[in-house]
């Protein structure tokens, strides 16, 4: 798991270094995930993350000495409105896939989590990904599923329940936050 998980970290630290951001989706207890990541990459997670000098200068001293340090990482489980009018209008099994298109541009990655490795919606989204030159990072099951294969990097759990793979996913994106963390804060 060791250089899966490093792989994992490299993908995400040249995204963000190169200027990139973050997509992240995922379905039920992985939608939550998915914004429980994006909440540890946005914010302060287990350090201080002081905004940078050129932020200081831009915004002044009030507000910089409020804000935190951020990565920039968008779960596209939050957008109600347009997965709600997709669903009504189109094929709600395609909105993770519309989110990637309207929102990822070549340089930015995707981390799909999907305990199977094959929901539709989740591998839909990859393969626009594919498409559109973004690197696509997975999180999975024992097998890795459909996904993996689309996958740049694929962190696959030793579980197939899907609430083991869950617990299994947690410590995983935890370690990956507190690598960003000390990557970009703390050097």
């Amino acid at each position: 798991m060791r250089p899966a998980v490093v792989e994992a970290y490299a993908l995400l630290r040249d995204t963000f270094r190169s200027g990139g951001k973050a997509l992240v989706c995922g379905n039920g207890g992985s939608a939550a995930d998915a914004e429980h990541w994006a909440g540890e990459m946005l914010k302060g997670f287990e350090g201080s993350r002081a905004v940078t000098p050129a932020v200081r200068a831009e915004l002044g001293d009030e507000l910089a000495d409020r804000l935190q340090g951020a990565l920039p990482m968008i779960p596209l489980t939050g957008f109600v409105s347009l997965a709600s009018a997709y669903a009504n209008d189109c094929d709600s099994v395609y909105t993770f896939a519309q989110l990637v298109l309207g929102l990822g541009q070549r340089g930015d990655l995707l981390i799909a989590l999907s305990t199977s490795g094959n929901s539709e919606n989740i591998i839909l989204a990859a393969r626009v990904a594919r498409k559109r030159g973004l690197r696509i990072l997975g999180l999975t099951g024992r097998d890795g599923g459909l996904l993996k294969p689309l996958c740049d990097a694929c962190l696959r759990v030793p579980e197939d329940k899907t609430y083991r793979v869950q617990e299994l996913h947690l410590p995983l994106y935890h370690t990956l936050a507190l690598m960003l963390e000390d990557e970009f804060f703390t050097r």
